[in-house]
C-alpha cells in the first residue's frame, strides 16, 4: 500500500511541475525592424518572456537585397532554416549559398551575416540560444506588420495547388 501511495505522490509531483505548452499562430507574432532603414523584418515567435528560457525564435523576412549587418555573438549559437527563397550566409569570410529547405548553424563567436540574393523575399526561421539580448534588440526596434504575402508563406497557403 505504501508503494502505491508513493507512486501516486510521485506522479502528482511531476504533474504539478509540468508547465502548459505555449501555442501561437503566425497571426500572434510581433513584427519589428531593428532600424527604420532595414530591409528585413523579424517576427518574434518565442523569446524569454513567452518561453521562460533563454532563447529567441523568430521568422526573419528579407526583402530583395536585404541583409543583416556583419556581427558576432559572445556565447550564443544562431541557427537558420530557409522556409522560402534564396540567400547566402557569410561566416568568417566563407560564403555559403542557401535555398529553401537548407539549414545552417553559426557557431558562437563566428562573425557572420545573412543576405537575400534571390529575386523574391527570403523567409528564414532563426533560433538563437542563449538569447544574449537578441529579443530585446528586436523589441526596441520599429514595430511593423506581416503583409498578405507573409501570411500566405507562414500559413503555407503559398504552396497549395488549385484543384
Amino acid at each position: 500500500m505504501t508503494q502505491t501511495s508513493s507512486a501516486v505522490a510521485s506522479a502528482t509531483d511531476t504533474a504539478q511541475d509540468c508547465k502548459l505548452a505555449v501555442v501561437k499562430t503566425y497571426r500572434d507574432y510581433q513584427v519589428y525592424r531593428i532600424s527604420p532603414e532595414d530591409r528585413n523584418r523579424l517576427a518574434i515567435v518565442f523569446d524569454p518572456k513567452t518561453a521562460d528560457v533563454s532563447l529567441t525564435y523568430c521568422v526573419e523576412i528579407f526583402e530583395v537585397g536585404g541583409e543583416t549587418p556583419s556581427h558576432r555573438h559572445n556565447s550564443a549559437v544562431e541557427m537558420f532554416y530557409v522556409l522560402k527563397g534564396e540567400g547566402e550566409a557569410v561566416c568568417d569570410g566563407r560564403v555559403v549559398p542557401l535555398q529553401t529547405g537548407d539549414s545552417i548553424l553559426i557557431p558562437n563567436s563566428g562573425t557572420h551575416e545573412v543576405r537575400n540574393v534571390g529575386s523574391d523575399r527570403l523567409y528564414m526561421l532563426c533560433i538563437m540560444v542563449p538569447n544574449e539580448d537578441f529579443a530585446e534588440l528586436i523589441r526596441n526596434g520599429v514595430p511593423d506588420e506581416l503583409d498578405e504575402e507573409d501570411l500566405r508563406v507562414l500559413s503555407r497557403t503559398d504552396v497549395l495547388m488549385p484543384c
